[in-house]
C-alpha cells in the first residue's frame, strides 16, 4: 500500500460514544497525523490481507457460522492508492468476526471483545 488515507469510526454499542482513528500512509510508510494505536501493525495487516478486504470480488456465497460476536461496528472511509473506500465491519456472523479480527490493528487494536477500545 503506497498511499492511503483512512478514517476509522468505531462504536461499541448503538448510541455509545464513537471512537475515531486515522491511518495516513505516504510512500508505503505511516505519515504524520496517524492516530491508530499502532500504525505499523495496521499497515502490516492491510498488506497481509490486501485490498480485497475493502474491495471484495464477486464470488459464490460463503457459508458462515451463525454466531453473534457483539454489537461493535467500524466504518472505514477514505482512499487507498487513489481508490475511494467506504466499508463497514461488523461482528454479526463467523465470516464478519474473522474480517474484524484480521483488521483489528486498523480498527484501533480492538479484537471485538467489549471494552477493549
Amino acid at each position: 500500500m503506497k498511499d492511503l488515507e483512512l478514517t476509522i469510526r468505531v462504536t461499541e454499542d448503538p448510541g455509545s460514544p464513537e471512537y475515531e482513528f486515522r491511518l495516513i500512509v505516504r510512500d508505503g510508510r505511516p505519515a504524520d497525523g496517524c492516530t491508530v494505536p499502532d500504525p505499523a501493525a495496521a499497515l502490516s495487516a492491510m498488506e497481509r490481507f490486501g485490498e480485497d478486504i475493502f474491495f471484495p470480488k464477486p464470488a459464490p456465497p460463503k457459508l458462515c457460522t451463525q454466531q453473534y460476536g457483539g454489537p461493535q461496528v467500524a466504518v472505514v472511509t477514505g482512499s487507498i492508492n487513489g481508490r475511494p473506500v467506504s466499508v463497514t465491519f461488523r461482528r454479526t456472523d463467523g465470516c464478519e468476526i474473522s474480517r474484524w479480527r484480521a483488521m483489528a490493528p486498523l480498527l484501533g487494536g480492538t479484537t471485538g471483545s467489549r471494552g477493549e477500545i
